[in-house]
C-alpha cells in the first residue's frame, strides 16, 4: 500500500473535522476518496458523485468492546466534508467486485440491515486497484479482530488480496479490542496476511513441519545417483519381506486350525440368534400394536377437552349483552345516560376487535359463526353511528341556536359584550368520549360532523364579532383627520397635526386583543375535541392573548402547536393529512370573520390613514406570538390584516404623491414650495405612530414620498431655466432646515438628507458662478481663453495670439476693473434680487466672494505667467475690497 502523503493527512483532518462536530469520539482508521453511483443513473447519463468513506472505530466507556462503522461523508456546496451516512460493520455481510466494471474498481458492500432491499446499493467506485484493495484489506482485517467473522468475497479472491498486501509492506496503524481494554497497535502489512493463512496453516504448523523436513537428510544432490539408491533399498525390503514369511509357516498353520473351529461355534450361534430375533420381533409387533392404540385413546381424550375448552371461550365473546344491545340500538343520548352509552362503544370495539385476526387465531376467521356474528356486530356498529352522528349534528345546531337568539351573548349599545365561550365548551366536553369512540368504530363519520360543528359555530363567531365591531366603532370618539397632507393652506395642515386620534388604535389593538386569543382557543379546543390526531407543543406565544381588559371568565389560551413528526415516514405522512384536513376544517370554522376585522381597519383609515402605522405595529406584535399555533387560519388571519393595512397606508402614500405631482402642473413657482415646508410635519406625526415592526413600513413611504418631492422639484425647476438654480437651492435649504433633527435620528431621512445637501451645493455652485460671470464677463472670456490655448502654444507665444495681446489684456483689465467696488455693489443687489428668502443671502454672498477671489487668484497667476511684465490689481486688495462690502 502506499505510504500516507500530505494530502491523506488533509483528508483525515478533514474527516476528522467533519466526525467531531456531530459530538462523537471516534477513531479514523482509514479515509480514502470514492466516487459513489447506481448503476442505472451512469446508463441515464447521471455523474457519479464524490465522496468519502472514513472507517472509525468506536471503544465502549469501560474498554470492554469496540465497535466499528463505516461512515460516507460527502461535500457541501461550500467543499467542507459533512456527514452523509452510517453503516456499523457488524451488518457487512457481503463484499461484491462488480464484473462488468474491466478496471476493477468499482464494488458493492451488502449491509443485513437495510430498510428497503428493493432499492439497490450504491456501487462505489475507486481511483485504481491500489485505493481498492487497501480499502477491502483493511475492512477484512477490523472484520476479523473485532467480530471474529469475514464477510463473502464476491468476484475478487481472497489469495490475490493476500499477495497484493505481501507485495506492500508499510506499517498500518489499527485500533484492536484486548481484553484488558483498547490499546492501539501497529501492524506491519504482513500482518494483514492472517485473513488467509489462519484459514489454511498456522505460523506454528508451518514452522514445525520446517524443522521435520530439516531432521531429515535426504541427500538429493544429483537425481542418477538418489535413483540408485532407491532402487537398492527396494530389493533389501523385498528380500526381507520373503525370508520371514518361510520362517513363520508352522505358526500359520495353528491359526487356521483354529480359525476353522471358531468358524464351527459361530454358526452355532448364528443359528441360536436367528431364532430369538423371531421371538423378539413378534413381541415388539405385539406391543407396537397395544402403544398405538393407547396413543390415539389419549389423543382423543386430549382434543376433546381442548375443544370443548375452546368452543367456550368463542362462545363467551359471540354473546351480546342486553343492557348494551339496548344502549346501541335505541338508547338516549341524554348527559345522565353518557356513561352507560361510552360502556357499550368500549365493549362494541372490543367485540369487533377480538374478532379480527390479529386477536383471532386465523383457522377460527373463516368459520361461519364468526363470519355471522362480525357481520352482526358490523350492522350494530352502523346503526349507533348512524344515530349517535345525526344526535351531535342536531346538538351542535341547537346550541349555538340558543346562544344566538339571546341578545346577552352579544355587545349592545354602549356595552361591549366579551364572547364568552366557557359553558359552550362544558356542553361539549360532555360528548368527546363519545366522539372518540365514534372515531375508532368509524374514522369517515367523523368528517360530516366536523363540518356541521364548523357550521355552527361559525354563525356564532360571526354574529360575535360582527356586533362587537360594530359597538366598537359606535362607543370610539375620535376627530377625523383630512388625508390631505402635502396641499391646502398652513391652518388646515395644522390643525390636521394637532387631532388626537390614539382611540383608533387602542379600538382596534382591544379587537385583536379580545378575538384573537378567543380564536386561537377555539382552533386548539376543535382540534382536540374532533380527535385530530396532530403532535402539540407548548404554546409559544400563549402569554400574549391576554391584554389589557381580560376578565376572569375568559377561556384559557390554551394552544395546539404542530410539528413534524420525525419519528418514521408513516407517521409523518399520517400527521401531515390530519393536519390538512385540521386546516381545512379550520378555514370552515372561522371564514368569513375577517371581513368585520377589514371593516375596523377601513374605519380607522377614514379617521386618520396615519394610525394604519400603529395598526401596522400591533398586528406584527400579535402575528410574531403565533409563529407556533396550531391555528393555521388565525395566522392567515393576521397576515391578510397586515396586508390590508399596508394596502390602506399605500393608497395614503400614493395620494399624497399626486398631491404632490399637481404642484408640477401649477403656474411658476416662486419661492418655497408648500409640500417641501409641510412634509417635516407629516414626518414627525407619522414618527409618533411608530410601534414595534412599523419602521419598514414607514421607511417605505418616506422613499417614496421624499423621490416624489425631490423628482417634482426637479420638474419645476426645468420649467423655468432661468431661476431654475435658485428654486432648487432655496427648496433644499428648507428641507434641511426642517428635517434637521429628524434626520439625526432617522437613517432614512438622514439619507435624503445629504442628497438634499448635495444638490443644494450644486445649485450654489452653480447660481454663484453665473452671478459673477454676468457682471465679470469680458474679464473671464479672456481668462478661458488663455487657459485653453496652454494646453497646445508655448506661454511666450500666446501674447502674439490675435485678440490676446498686452494691449488686449489692459483694455479688458480697464473694462473690468477700473471701478471693481462698483461691479462688487452691483453683484451683491443682483444675488439679493433672485433670492426669496433673506435667510440665504449671507451664506450665499459668502461663497460668492469665495468663488470671485478663487477665480481671480488663478486669473492673476495665468497673466504672471503669460505676460510677466504687466501689471494688475493685486488679491489682497480686493480681499480686502470684498471683505469691507
Amino acid at each position: 500500500m502506499a505510504k500516507p502523503n500530505a494530502d491523506d493527512m488533509e483528508l483525515r483532518r478533514a474527516c476528522a473535522a467533519a466526525i467531531g462536530s456531530g459530538g462523537s469520539a471516534q477513531d479514523i482508521v482509514l479515509a480514502i476518496r470514492v466516487a459513489k453511483g447506481r448503476g442505472f443513473l451512469e446508463k441515464l447519463g447521471r455523474v457519479a458523485t464524490p465522496r468519502v468513506l472514513v472507517l472509525t472505530t468506536k471503544h465502549s466507556p469501560k474498554g470492554e468492546r469496540t465497535k466499528a462503522f463505516l461512515r460516507v461523508l460527502k461535500y457541501s456546496s461550500g467543499g467542507v466534508l459533512e456527514p452523509a451516512k452510517l453503516y456499523k460493520l457488524k451488518h457487512l455481510t457481503k463484499v461484491d467486485v462488480i464484473s462488468n466494471d474491466s478496471t476493477g474498481c468499482t464494488f458493492i458492500l451488502g449491509f443485513d440491515n437495510l430498510r428497503s432491499q428493493s432499492v439497490a446499493p450504491p456501487q462505489w467506485t475507486m481511483r485504481n486497484i491500489d485505493d481498492r484493495n487497501r480499502l477491502l484489506l483493511c475492512i477484512l482485517n477490523m472484520c476479523k479482530e473485532i467480530f471474529q467473522r469475514l464477510p463473502k468475497l464476491v468476484g475478487i479472491d481472497i489469495v490475490e488480496l493476500a499477495l497484493w498486501a505481501k507485495e506492500n509492506t508499510p506499517s498500518v496503524i489499527n485500533r484492536v479490542n484486548a481484553q484488558d481494554g483498547p490499546a492501539t497497535s501497529v501492524m506491519e502489512q504482513n500482518d494483514l496476511k492472517v485473513t488467509v493463512e489462519k484459514d489454511l496453516v498456522s505460523q506454528a504448523e508451518e514452522e514445525d513441519m520446517e524443522a521435520l523436513l530439516g531432521t531429515y537428510v535426504m541427500g538429493i544432490g544429483e537425481a542418477e545417483a538418489f535413483s540408485e539408491r532407491m532402487k537398492r533399498e527396494l530389493l533389501a525390503l523385498e528380500a526381507a519381506n520373503v525370508y520371514a514369511l518361510l520362517e513363520s509357516e508352522p505358526l500359520i498353520e495353528e491359526v487356521l486350525k483354529g480359525l476353522e473351529a471358531a468358524s464351527l461355534c459361530v454358526d452355532d450361534i448364528d443359528e441360536w440368534l436367528q431364532f430369538f430375533n423371531v421371538k423378539l420381533r413378534h413381541m415388539r409387533e405385539d406391543i407396537a400394536s397395544i402403544e398405538l392404540r393407547n396413543n390415539r385413546l389419549e389423543m382423543q381424550s386430549v382434543c376433546s377437552e381442548a375443544l370443548i375448552e375452546e368452543l367456550d371461550k368463542l362462545l363467551e365473546p359471540l354473546r351480546i349483552p342486553s343492557e348494551f344491545a339496548a344502549s346501541l340500538t335505541g338508547g338516549s343520548f341524554d348527559e345522565a345516560r353518557m356513561l352507560k352509552n361510552v360502556e357499550a362503544c368500549e365493549w362494541l370495539t372490543g367485540a369487533i376487535r377480538a374478532l379480527e385476526v390479529p386477536n383471532l387465531d386465523p383457522c377460527y376467521a373463516d368459520m361461519r359463526a364468526i363470519r355471522d356474528k362480525r357481520a352482526e356486530l358490523q350492522k350494530l356498529k352502523n346503526t349507533f353511528v348512524r344515530r349517535a352522528s345525526e344526535f351531535l349534528r342536531n346538538y351542535f345546531s341547537s346550541l349555538v341556536d340558543f346562544m344566538i337568539s339571546d341578545k346577552s351573548y352579544f355587545s349592545q349599545r354602549g356595552h361591549l359584550k366579551r364572547p364568552d365561550h366557557a359553558d359552550l365548551r362544558y356542553k361539549c366536553r360532555t360528548y368527546a368520549r363519545l366522539l372518540q369512540h365514534l372515531k375508532n368504530l368509524d374514522k369517515n363519520c367523523l368528517a360530516p360532523l366536523r363540518k356541521a360543528y364548523c357550521q355552527s359555530l361559525n354563525l356564532l363567531l360571526r354574529r360575535e364579532a360582527r356586533e362587537f365591531a360594530n359597538e366598537l366603532r359606535a362607543s370610539t370618539k375620535a376627530s377625523r383627520n383630512p388625508t390631505v397632507w402635502l396641499e391646502g393652506s398652513t391652518g388646515s395642515s395644522q390643525t390636521a397635526s394637532s387631532a388626537d386620534t390614539s382611540t383608533v388604535s387602542e379600538a382596534y389593538s382591544k379587537m385583536l386583543t379580545i378575538f384573537i386569543p378567543l380564536l386561537v382557543d377555539e382552533s386548539s379546543f376543535f382540534a382536540h375535541f374532533m380527535c385530530f390526531e396532530v403532535s402539540a407543543l407548548v404554546p409559544a406565544g400563549a402569554s400574549n392573548g391576554k391584554k389589557k381588559g381580560s376578565d376572569d371568565n375568559s377561556a384559557s389560551d390554551d394552544d395546539i402547536n404542530l410539528m413534524d413528526s420525525e419519528v418514521n415516514d408513516v407517521k409523518q405522512s399520517n400527521n401531515s393529512t390530519e393536519l390538512g384536513a385540521l386546516n381545512d376544517a379550520l378555514h370552515d370554522l372561522l371564514d368569513g370573520i375577517q371581513e368585520d376585522f377589514y371593516a375596523v381597519v377601513d374605519w380607522a383609515y377614514r379617521i386618520d390613514p396615519l394610525r394604519c402605522i400603529s395598526m401596522h405595529g400591533i398586528t406584527e406584535r400579535y402575528l410574531s406570538a403565533q409563529k407556533a399555533d396550531a391555528a393555521g387560519f388565525v395566522r392567515e388571519l393576521l397576515k391578510d390584516l397586515q396586508t390590508k393595512i399596508s394596502t390602506q397606508f399605500s393608497r395614503f402614500v400614493d395620494e399624497a404623491c399626486h398631491q404632490i405631482e399637481r404642484n408640477e402642473r401649477n403656474t411658476r413657482q416662486i419661492g418655497v414650495l408648500s409640500y417641501i415646508s409641510r412634509f417635516a410635519t407629516l414626518a414627525s406625526r407619522m414618527e409618533q405612530y411608530i410601534q414595534g415592526q412599523s419602521r419598514d413600513l414607514v421607511d417605505k413611504a418616506y422613499t417614496r414620498l421624499v423621490s416624489t418631492m425631490f423628482t417634482t422639484l426637479e420638474k419645476i425647476a426645468q420649467s423655468d431655466p432661468k431661476s431654475a438654480d435658485v428654486i432648487l437651492l432655496e427648496n433644499y435649504a428648507a428641507f434641511q432646515n426642517s428635517l434637521f433633527e429628524l434626520a439625526n435620528v432617522i437613517p432614512t431621512l438622514a439619507k435624503f438628507y445629504h442628497q438634499a445637501s448635495e444638490a443644494y451645493e450644486q445649485s450654489c455652485t452653480r447660481h454663484i458662478s453665473i452671478i459673477i460671470e454676468n457682471q465679470f464677463d469680458k474679464l473671464y472670456q479672456f481668462f478661458r481663453r488663455i487657459d485653453d490655448l496652454t494646453y497646445t502654444v508655448p506661454h511666450e507665444e500666446i501674447p502674439f495670439q490675435l485678440g490676446l495681446s498686452k494691449t488686449d489684456l489692459r483694455k479688458v483689465l480697464k473694462s473690468s476693473l477700473s471701478q471693481v467696488d462698483r461691479s462688487i455693489n452691483m453683484m451683491y443687489r443682483r444675488l439679493q434680487k433672485t433670492l426669496s428668502s433673506e435667510e440665504l443671502l449671507p451664506p450665499l454672498w459668502d461663497k460668492c466672494k469665495k468663488e470671485f477671489l478663487e477665480k481671480y487668484e488663478s486669473f492673476v497667476q495665468a497673466v504672471a505667467k503669460i505676460y510677466p511684465n504687466e501689471s494688475m490689481p493685486p488679491v489682497s486688495e480686493l480681499r480686502d475690497l470684498l471683505a469691507s462690502s
